[in-house]
């Protein structure tokens, strides 16, 4: 019996992208060449915090936005 991975298709800062099928969030974003802790995400435009990033399985036609927070005042 042939096992086969199935993908997804997401968008990551609005550029079409295809992982594979129970990618989490932190494994999406330990493949950027940013530091994680450098980034802020959202996906499908609702912050996820770091502490849910592997906990959040991408599906098909997520749209993952990464950006660097703003501190300050």
């Amino acid at each position: 019996m042939a096992i086969t991975f199935s993908t997804i298709s997401i968008t990551l800062n609005g550029a079409p992208r295809a992982e594979p099928g129970g990618t989490s969030l932190a494994a999406l974003i330990a493949s950027l060449s940013q530091s994680p802790q450098a980034l802020a995400t959202a996906v499908n435009q609702v912050f996820v915090p770091r502490t849910e990033r592997e906990a959040r399985v991408l599906v098909d036609g997520d749209a993952v936005f990464t950006f660097q927070p703003i501190t300050g005042g």
